[in-house]
């Protein structure tokens, strides 16, 4: 199938086969893809967690407003931003793009110095809704790259952040959950969206074309 057919195949699964697990190699795809994603100022301000743990999700469930797909998946991705911008964290992003490529250019440099002049000073809150936003080109990413292995998935944000948080220890790591995203195998006997048909807006809804 051509990207779009594969596109117009993929949609929110609601009801997964818990007896169906993902091969490792689709995953690592999955997870490289996302790893590969752009990212404002290539800070990738956030970090994805892979659960398989089925003690774990049964937990996490509970705080998910009890999401069948959570414990029926096969691999359960969460998203999570950095909770803030700090110095530290420019300057390790900057230093290993400096090492990767073995030079520091003026350019850089000055553009390293702005990032660290205007972000750490901004409200945390305000630098949290902006990793978070990086978080979301991530699961882009990761819709479109599950679409391209044929694994089903659906994006989730119907859960309690901070409980989550709590389970996850993510304070402790300077993060905050922002997203979920389910990754398994569809059960078409008793989903109950898997044959109807995707509807989206018409392109002349949707589309402005300036020329």
């Amino acid at each position: 199938m051509s990207l779009i057919e594969k596109l117009q195949w993929r949609y929110a699964t609601k009801k997964m086969d818990p007896a169906k697990a993902v091969p490792a190699a689709k995953v690592e795809q999955i997870l490289e893809a996302i790893r590969l994603t752009a990212s404002s100022s290539g800070l990738q301000p956030y970090e994805v967690i892979v659960i398989t743990n089925s003690d774990l999700r049964q937990k996490i469930r509970a705080v998910s407003n009890d999401q069948s797909q959570i414990t029926d998946c096969s691999h359960l991705l969460v998203f999570a931003a950095w909770d803030n911008y700090t110095a530290e964290r420019i300057n390790a992003a900057f230093d290993m793009t400096e090492t990767a490529r073995n030079f520091k250019s003026e350019s850089g440099t000055a553009y390293r110095q702005m990032l660290l002049k205007a972000y750490p000073a901004r409200d945390a809150e305000v630098n949290f809704t902006h990793t978070a936003k990086q978080a979301y080109i991530g699961l882009g990413t990761a819709l479109i790259a599950a679409a391209d292995e044929q694994v089903d998935c659906t994006p989730m944000e119907g859960f309690n952040p901070k409980a989550l948080d709590e389970i996850l220890n993510l304070q402790a790591k300077g993060l905050r959950s922002v997203v979920m995203l389910p990754l398994g195998y569809r059960n078409a006997d008793e989903d109950w969206l898997v044959n109807l048909k995707k509807v989206r807006r018409p392109k002349e809804a949707f589309i402005t074309r300036i020329d």
